[in-house]
């Protein structure tokens, strides 16, 4: 039996044949699937915290892939979606990848196109929550920033050396060293060219606006 923590492969497909044998194809390089024959199952088994993909039928009886598909985004939620169809045309592909699917097979597929397909979803899944939780992080240490802590440290992002930070706060170089080292420590870095890249990389530009 496999970790329930492991990544999972939703496989929505009204056909068990093509259901069985990509879940058998994944399970043979330990990736974790759970499979559906409709729309509807899945959505009542969907985990949106679970770091996962959806293979994802376009046709299918009652809810088409393509309803599910808008469905999942008009409730926000950011699964990747490889869609798959027996039945499949430029303008279909076109539709399903303007709709923010990552890709698009015709059935039969390439087995091993399909494998490296998915595990390059994954992991850009797990980078994606992997960044999306340090930016967490780092909103809520900065939010114990004192109001001084954070005009230095607004500053600091700036370029502004202590010597010019003293002089445009009207307070000694020390002072200003003391707040900085406060800072760091606050935020958990190591040095100010790690707390200035932290910052940079999470927010950008848009932090120094939202001051």
């Amino acid at each position: 039996m496999m970790d329930s923590n492991l990544p999972v492969v939703y496989i929505v497909d009204d056909d068990e044949a093509v259901r069985t044998s990509l879940a058998w194809l994944l399970s043979s390089v330990n990736i974790r699937t759970e499979c559906f024959d409709g729309p509807e199952a899945f959505l009542r088994a969907y985990d949106a915290n679970s770091l996962s993909c959806l293979i994802l039928d376009v046709r299918m009886p009652e809810v088409s892939g393509f309803q599910l598909q808008e469905r999942l985004n008009e409730i926000g939620a950011g699964i990747p979606v490889i869609f798959v169809s027996g039945h499949g045309d430029i303008p279909m592909s076109v539709r399903a990848l303007q709709n923010g699917a990552v890709d698009f097979f015709e059935k039969p597929y390439n087995s091993q196109q399909m494998l490296e397909r998915i595990q390059v979803t994954l992991k850009n899944v797990a980078g994606n929550m992997q960044a999306r939780e340090r930016r967490l992080l780092l909103k809520a240490r900065l939010k114990t920033l004192t109001a001084r802590e954070r005009e230095i440290l607004d500053k600091v992002i700036l370029g502004h050396s202590s010597k010019l930070i003293a002089r445009e706060l009207n307070i000694s170089v020390k002072t200003v060293d003391v707040h900085r080292a406060s800072i760091k420590d606050k935020l958990g870095c190591q040095s100010t060219a790690s707390l200035v890249r932290d910052v940079l990389l999470d927010f950008g530009p848009e932090f120094l606006k939202a001051a």
